[in-house]
């Protein structure tokens, strides 16, 4: 039996991961997300697909000051967590941030600093237990700062060196640190936004991040071919790069 936490559960990879993991063992779940709503149709979901346990955590993430206390309150609960899954943040308005100082501030919490203040409290836990696998949904945006998503892109930048410090830190510890550089994918979030070939689906993804798990993987780009697509974004001299837009 595993206990998993989904930190960000409501969003759609998160509840693909949920879904896929039944179907590969017994599993209780941890659902923190802020809509109840949501969070109790998902649980209801999971229910009805075998899950034994599932405890919801009603609360806004970017709320820091609560983070020390429902990571104490988990471990004390749960006793033990074998995999835990950070799913939670936004696209914002990429625009607006440029110009905006609180879109910008927000950008940058829901997406690293309320990441890394979690990982804070619960990276010891598992060092503690001494086991367990933690995967960040990070996004290849991080790999190299455009004008399109700069504010957005530098969150998850920080959120790629957060994690592999944190990887190096935990080695040897028995704990497993994943970061999932994922390109655009076809969900609620990215709604607004004209698809093509390069988006990809929740469903598939969500398989592969689980498999990464199961392959105690380092670092996965998904779609895979999105590696490659950055490999040449990142081999483009600044001097012409900056010429482009991207």
């Amino acid at each position: 039996m595993n206990n998993v936490l989904i930190i960000g559960a409501t969003s759609k990879i998160a509840k693909e991961i949920a879904r896929a993991l039944i179907k590969h063992e017994e599993v209780n779940f941890i659902l923190w997300g802020r809509d109840s709503k949501k969070l109790e149709i998902i649980k209801q979901d999971l229910s009805a697909r075998g899950a034994e346990k599932i405890e919801i955590i009603c609360h806004d993430l970017n709320d820091l000051n609560v983070h020390k206390y429902k990571v104490e309150e988990i471990w004390s609960q749960w006793t033990k967590i074998d995999l835990v899954v950070l799913a939670h943040g936004t696209l914002g308005d990429p625009k607006k941030a440029e110009v905006d100082q609180s879109e910008m501030l927000d950008l940058i919490q829901s997406n690293f600093i309320s990441h890394a203040s979690l990982l804070t409290y619960i990276s010891p836990k598992l060092i503690n237990q001494k086991s367990g696998s933690i995967v960040v949904l990070s996004s290849v945006a991080g790999d190299r700062g455009k004008q399109s998503n700069y504010v957005y892109g530098s969150a998850k930048a920080a959120m790629t060196v957060f994690t592999d410090g944190l990887r190096n830190r935990v080695n040897g510890s028995g704990v497993h640190v994943l970061n999932v550089k994922l390109g655009p994918i076809d969900t609620p979030m990215t709604r607004d936004h004209k698809k093509s070939f390069l988006f990809g689906k929740p469903t598939p993804v969500a398989k592969q991040i689980i498999k990464a798990v199961q392959n105690k993987k380092d670092i996965v780009y998904l779609p895979y071919f999105w590696r490659y697509i950055m490999w040449v974004v990142c081999s483009i001299p600044e001097k012409i790069f900056k010429k482009m837009k991207l």
